[in-house]
């Protein structure tokens, strides 16, 4: 190997030297790089899991407050009637029996109708086809059965909802429809069409007397009513009920019963919660 090939053999075996260093200068300032942010990030997380600490175990502040409850009372008179009319009958084949229901409700639903009662005030709730059977002692000489259910015929009931509000008219449509062929009246109950407004009327007047005692209570415990933090209220709407039991069994000759609606009694119970200071 001459001279010449020598100095290049060094000056390769230099420059790969200087690469070599080049690269792990390059490593070590990465790893530095590295090394920095997972301190200043470890660092701020630490920072904000002491800030949370500081809230640990500690409760939510309670604020000072009083509670005042009253109630408003609105009588009204019931101004809707609800009633419930039954046809129920019995036949020997299912069309018959069908057939024979369907007519008199037919009936019966065109005598209220003529009433003045209207379409949307009537509601079919239930019709029903039920099997009727009979128990029947055999004839014969044992082993046979004392006796067996023999079918005799089926049973249908159709049950119609009416709303009236003509209220000086419910006994002459229950006296009407029992003649048309309704042989079951009941569930007569008399409540307010809009509940709504009577209500809220008695919900003012609880506000109002609420309201009232937590002015006359603040200033008797001196103290000062800064807002309103809570409400609740809880309300009775009743319905008065009559006639539960069957009546008029279709007999022509039973008297137009004399109803007397009387008065409802509305209830609204309210609750306020005050901060107080």
């Amino acid at each position: 190997m001459d001279e010449q090939d020598l100095h290049t053999s060094y000056k390769l075996f230099h420059n790969f030297k200087e690469g070599k260093k080049t690269l792990f200068i390059a490593f070590i300032v990465l790893l530095n790089i590295f090394l920095a942010v997972l301190i200043v990030s470890t660092a701020v997380g630490i920072q904000n899991k002491i800030k949370e600490g500081r809230y640990i175990g500690q409760e939510i502040e309670i604020k000072n407050t009083i509670v005042v409850s009253d109630t408003g009372e609105v009588y009204a008179k019931p101004d809707l009637a609800l009633v419930s009319f039954s046809v129920k009958n019995e036949a020997k084949t299912v069309v018959k029996a069908m057939s024979e229901n369907t007519e008199k409700m037919n009936a019966v639903i065109d005598f209220i109708k003529g009433e003045g009662v209207e379409e949307k005030d009537l509601k079919t709730t239930s019709f029903n086809i039920y099997p009727r059977y009979e128990w029947r002692k055999e004839v014969g000489i044992p082993p046979y059965p004392e006796g067996k259910r023999v079918l005799v015929g089926y049973e249908v009931t159709q049950r119609l909802q009416v709303k009236i509000r003509d209220m000086e008219k419910i006994g002459e449509i229950i006296e009407g429809a029992t003649a048309a062929g309704a042989n079951q009246v009941g569930d007569l109950q008399f409540t307010i069409d809009k509940q709504d407004e009577v209500k809220a009327q008695a919900r003012k007047q609880a506000i109002d007397k609420a309201k009232t005692k937590a002015k006359e209570l603040a200033s008797q415990l001196g103290v000062n009513l800064v807002r309103i933090t809570n409400f609740t209220e809880s309300s009775v709407i009743p319905r008065y009920f009559g006639l539960k039991e069957a009546v008029g069994m279709g007999e022509p000759e039973v008297p137009q019963p004399q109803i007397e609606p009387g008065e409802n009694k509305i209830t609204v119970t309210v609750n306020i919660t005050y901060e107080i200071n």
